[in-house]
């Protein structure tokens, strides 16, 4: 399984759209660790909303539309800030 998942920082609500093939709460536990720069500078952080995808293609796909202006759009509108 591939996910696209939203997170979004406690400590500033900025918010971060990533891809991954690990179960969403391990990403979401590397990122409140710190190993991406941007997160780790964001961080702590809460998942907002993910996606379940059989494709690594599709997943990538939805991925690159979530960080879209029409994505974030999308996004706001189901988890309003």
């Amino acid at each position: 399984m591939y996910y696209v998942y939203v997170i979004e920082s406690l400590r500033n609500r900025k918010r971060y759209v990533g891809f991954t093939s690990k179960p969403v709460s391990v990403r979401l536990e590397e990122h409140n660790r710190g190993t991406n720069k941007w997160t780790g500078q964001n961080r702590p952080f809460k998942l907002i909303y993910y996606e379940e995808f059989q494709s690594e293609r599709e997943a990538r796909k939805r991925e690159k539309f979530l960080k879209t202006g029409k994505g974030r759009e999308y996004i706001r509108k189901i988890v309003p800030v």
